[in-house]
């Protein structure tokens, strides 16, 4: 500041003396110099505005941002000389029940809401999506990384959206489902319903899927039905080339599977199933019968495949007939009636074996009373069989991970890159 000072007094007493000299061709070289006296003093007025800008020291020391972020912030609104808008918007989220970390981080996604007008802008969509059952602390989770929902056009996009989803949705304000679909996918919300909500429906509609599957199936993949069509068209094209017919109810199960999981990730789930000796058309029969099967983890898959085939010693066939059987939790319900199973079996409580397949089932409730309280004499007994195992398997699990028997069968993986 002071070098600046010193060349525009310099500048100035160079400047008296050539305006003196008489004029001729020191006449341009003196308007030029005076222009460059006049470029200096600008230039010295704007560094001083901006030593201290109005919003960086509102961003860091009211909001907390870190300076590095709160520069970046504050470059793109050059001109703000008053915060009275950022603090009305802050007030206002505060208000509602944000937290200082959820306002902060909703700034982040979108700094220009600090400039919305709250009672024309940001209020109407607050109070719809209050209307939709996202309140509370649900609205500071959901506004804090969706907020470029504040953005759309309420009369436009987001009413007319809410309109057509709230039809294929089931009571969808009333248990929480509209918060979980934008958590999922605010994009369901982002575009005229005509562009694509509108058509994918029709489309899902018209190969099956409707009422409460497609209720569902917004619920569980509502990215679905943002896509484009020639997207959606070609997911479904490759769940009816595995072998869902569009008659089937099991189509919206296949279709929710084949679009959250990758192909090298089926690939390799039905590869971990072949390589314990199911060949290829039993693996695609499992699939079919049971898509949420390969949505759970490889981990998952193998402990029950060593469980059911190493040993229980369950037939491969029963379990292509029945794949569910690896969806069921291991600790809460295969392991505990297994133990209650063999307990029976030990003391011939039973003329003849349960189904293995029926008992696994059965509702805790149920189970319970036919296979538990049912024998008064040893009922004590089969309880502690099936609730001891809670501590076994703690004390397993805090030096490493229950061991089961390896199933036999091993083989080159199968391709399923067409899938």
């Amino acid at each position: 500041m002071i070098s600046i000072r010193l060349r525009y007094r310099s500048l100035s007493t160079h400047l008296y003396h050539l305006h003196s000299l008489p004029t001729g061709p020191f006449s341009s070289f003196c308007i030029s110099l005076s222009s460059l006296s006049q470029v200096v003093t600008g230039q010295s007025a704007q560094n001083a505005n901006q030593e201290t800008p109005v919003l960086l020291n509102y961003l860091i020391n009211t909001l907390d941002f870190p300076k590095p972020k709160a520069l970046t912030i504050s470059d793109r609104f050059p001109g703000v000389r008053s915060v009275e808008k950022p603090e009305l918007a802050v007030q206002f989220f505060k208000s509602i029940g944000f937290t200082d970390a959820q306002i902060q981080s909703a700034v982040c996604c979108v700094p220009q809401i600090l400039f919305a007008d709250v009672e024309k802008t940001l209020k109407p969509k607050i109070q719809l999506l209050q209307e939709l059952g996202i309140a509370g602390s649900d609205l500071g989770r959901l506004m804090s990384t969706k907020t470029a929902i504040l953005t759309r056009s309420l009369d436009k996009i987001l009413k007319p959206c809410i309109e057509v989803l709230n039809k294929v949705l089931i009571n969808g304000t009333a248990n929480g489902d509209w918060f979980r679909i934008l958590r999922r996918c605010e994009w369901v919300i982002y575009r005229s319903p005509h562009l694509r909500l509108i058509p994918n429906i029709s489309y899902l509609q018209s190969i099956g899927i409707v009422e409460s599957q497609l209720s569902s199936l917004l619920k569980r993949q509502p990215h679905l039905f943002s896509m484009s069509g020639s997207k959606l068209k070609k997911l479904v094209s490759e769940v009816i080339d595995i072998g869902f017919s569009t008659d089937s109810r099991m189509l919206v199960h296949g279709l929710h599977t084949v679009s959250c999981i990758s192909r090298e990730c089926l690939s390799r789930k039905l590869f971990l199933i072949q390589r314990s000796g199911f060949s290829k058309s039993e693996c695609m029969v499992m699939f079919r019968r049971a898509p949420g099967l390969f949505r759970s983890s490889e981990e998952k898959i193998q402990l029950g495949l060593k469980f059911f085939l190493g040993m229980v010693k369950l037939k491969k066939s029963i379990i292509v007939q029945f794949p569910p059987l690896l969806m069921f939790s291991m600790k809460d319900r295969v392991i505990p009636r297994y133990q209650v199973l063999k307990l029976i079996k030990s003391k011939k409580l039973v003329k003849k074996d349960p189904s293995f397949c029926f008992v696994m089932q059965l509702t805790e409730h149920r189970f319970l009373e036919k296979f538990v309280l049912r024998f008064t004499e040893h009922a004590e007994e089969l309880l502690m069989a099936y609730k001891g195992h809670l501590l076994e398997l703690g004390r397993k699990g805090q030096s490493g991970a229950l061991k089961l028997p390896l199933c036999a069968g091993s083989g080159e993986g199968p391709d399923y890159k067409g899938l």
